[in-house]
């Protein structure tokens, strides 16, 4: 299998479902981590990619190609860390594994909670629950690693009615996305 697609929840992708390449992970960084670590030393994929829902914060609706990762729930500034570094490692984000642009590209803000704050300060274009970690265990086996979040809502107070109402609505623009890498 050259490439797979990890993606959290059924509900995001129904059609795709049926693809031979398509596992779903569950919620959250541990599980997100656990499936990628276990389907890439099961297929040993070229290429990992990482499709699902995400609150916006600087961008509105529609499918966005996420390049930059960091994990906004990471906080071990008592120990001169920024936040969302990891303790005793360098940087605070996770680029994709082959060449970016570091002066462009959308970040994406992967923690274990669901945003729905207007208020909430978070330094990205985008927020949800796995990239993050599918990132980092595709840059530690050496995979390529492509993500792709579809905007389900605003991460505000009205967020999850609105994620409940688009959930799948991203699905046939990540098909398409993804039919370019065929």
């Amino acid at each position: 299998m050259n490439s797979i697609i990890l993606i959290a929840l059924e509900l995001e992708a129904p059609k795709m479902s049926q693809w031979n390449n398509v596992f779903f992970t569950g919620v959250g960084k541990v599980n997100a981590a656990m499936t990628a670590a276990k389907l890439i030393e099961r297929y040993k994929p070229e290429r990992v990619f990482n499709f699902g829902t995400a609150g916006g914060i600087t961008v509105d609706g529609g499918l966005h190609r996420v390049d930059k990762f960091v994990q906004r729930d990471m906080s071990c500034a008592g120990l001169g860390y920024s936040p969302g570094q990891t303790p005793f490692e360098d940087g605070v984000i996770l680029g994709h594994v082959h060449d970016i642009e570091w002066e462009t590209g959308k970040v994406c803000s992967t923690g274990d909670n669901f945003v729905a704050d207007p208020d909430l300060e978070i330094p990205a274009d985008l927020v949800e629950m796995e990239a993050y970690a599918i990132a980092k265990v595709c840059q530690d086996a050496g995979v390529e690693f492509h993500c792709y979040k579809y905007v389900s809502d605003q991460a505000d107070d009205d967020a999850a009615e609105e994620w409940s109402k688009t959930v799948s609505q991203g699905e046939p623009y990540f098909i398409r996305t993804y039919m370019t890498y065929k």
